[in-house]
């Protein structure tokens, strides 16, 4: 069975253009227009992924997303014809807009779309984040799946490999020690050795890996290292800009919400996919890894 996408974009042209580009990559694709008929067609569950535009007549594609993860909350806001199918909460959304502020795209990734792309944009980028978004959405299904059947880390009886994934491109030319993550350390941490632990989660700085019971996750270099100083100061609430300083470092001029989109990413990697909650957020502080 192909895989079913909604591109949900009121510029007719630029959606002709995805779809033909869709299609000649063997995706099934719908289109709607405004964000009541994106609502009513997302509704059903039927697709696999929804490629949705912020800027939309009706309703906008935020709108559209929070009520798609509320999906049975709204009856009474007006569209109480609209019955939500099973699983489409759990539908991977990218956001693609033209807004390019951050808030657009913290807002976003905090309503639960999995990532988003900023106009004018290449269609060979546009395909990878599909494919990346579908993978990482089989592999959560795969291991959710499995740990209710109990399943054990190391693969299925088919043979399934359950290795490396990604959500972002790389981020290149980077570079961080172990004297950039200062705080306390839990017993369970041996800094000098570069390694860090929480529960089944370990992050190895000299390897330069993060694995969660066996399963390798591949960060970008930033994602790596917010989660190394969280987990270095477990028990402790870092600020946004103590975080925003030993991600981009003292000489970055830029808003804190940035933060907000890399804890976002990270926990679509981990706590998303592997049903845990790791990263707590303390409103109007910050963010925090609590050993316990």
């Amino acid at each position: 069975m192909k895989t079913r996408i909604l591109v949900v974009e009121d510029e007719e042209k630029l959606a002709r253009f995805i779809e033909l580009e869709l299609m000649h990559e063997g995706y099934e694709v719908s289109k709607a227009f405004d964000g009541r008929t994106a609502l009513s067609m997302a509704s059903e569950g039927q697709y696999d992924l929804i490629l949705l535009d912020i800027m939309l007549p009706g309703l906008n594609g935020l709108e559209v997303l929070r009520r798609l993860k509320n999906a049975g909350s709204y009856s009474a806001e007006g569209d109480a014809s609209v019955n939500m199918g099973a699983g489409v909460q759990d539908t991977p959304v990218i956001l693609v807009t033209a807004r390019d502020a951050v808030m657009d795209k913290v807002s976003g990734l905090d309503q639960g779309a999995v990532d988003y792309i900023t106009k004018p944009f290449a269609i060979e980028e546009l395909l990878a984040r599909i494919r990346v978004a579908l993978k990482l959405h089989s592999k959560r299904e795969v291991y959710q799946g499995g740990a209710a059947g109990g399943y054990q880390p190391g693969g299925n009886e088919n043979g399934t490999n359950y290795g490396t994934f990604n959500n972002t491109a790389s981020v290149q030319g980077e570079s961080f020690g172990a004297d950039s993550v200062q705080g306390s350390v839990t017993s369970r941490t041996n800094p000098e050795e570069g390694v860090y632990i929480w529960k089944n989660l370990e992050l190895n700085e000299k390897k330069r890996t993060v694995t969660y019971e066996g399963h390798e996750i591949n960060l970008t270099n930033r994602e790596f290292l917010m989660l190394m100083t969280l987990l270095a100061n477990q028990d402790i609430v870092l600020s946004r800009d103590t975080l925003l300083e030993k991600v981009c470092g003292y000489d970055y001029v830029g808003e804190t919400n940035v933060v907000d989109v890399y804890i976002r990413f990270l926990r679509s990697k981990i706590d998303e996919v592997f049903g845990i909650k790791m990263i707590q957020t303390v409103r109007g502080v910050g963010y925090v890894i609590k050993s316990e």
